[in-house]
């Protein structure tokens, strides 16, 4: 864990601690933090914040297809002289099939990445709290997607939400 990532664990601990045990808002460890003065920002870069802001945007823009809601731009993660980048195509524009090949894999890995710590957590609590209900964890997400598939197409054009 880099250190950036270590204090602001450490402000959200400190805050169970001496606040509140409870699960909590982010809203409210952030009141507090401030308060106390364990976050002072540093001076942010304009074109890093222009750069965050337009990629949470690709990530947003979606279309309709007269069938289903997809989301209209990919990005592929890759690494152009030793600096990694994050390049982006428009999936009706110009996403070569290759391209298209890395991005879904890559988003795939994502998920995998997501399953596999979800499992390591429910795993340790299920093992640390042996007289608590067993967690149950369903890892096959087909009836998941079907379900939402199902759902996405009666929605039409109406509501973009599922994409």
């Amino acid at each position: 864990m880099s250190n950036f990532h270590g204090q602001m664990t450490n402000i959200l601990d400190r805050y169970i601690e001496e606040v509140d045990p409870e699960p909590t808002s982010l809203d409210n460890v952030v009141d507090w933090a401030l308060a106390q003065g364990l976050y002072r920002p540093a001076p942010r870069d304009i074109r890093k914040i222009f750069k965050e802001a337009l990629a949470e945007s690709l990530r947003q823009e979606k279309r309709f297809d007269g069938k289903r809601w997809y989301r209209a731009k990919r990005s592929v993660r890759t690494s152009i002289g030793g600096v990694q980048l994050n390049l982006w195509a428009d999936v009706d524009k110009n996403a070569s099939f290759g391209f298209m090949e890395k991005s879904v894999a890559q988003s795939r890995r994502g998920m995998v990445n997501d399953a596999f710590q979800l499992k390591m957590v429910v795993d340790h609590y299920n093992e640390a709290n042996p007289d608590q209900k067993k967690l149950q964890l369903v890892l096959d997400l087909t009836e998941d997607v079907a379900e939402m598939e199902a759902s996405a197409g009666s929605e039409g054009a109406e509501d973009n939400d599922a994409a």
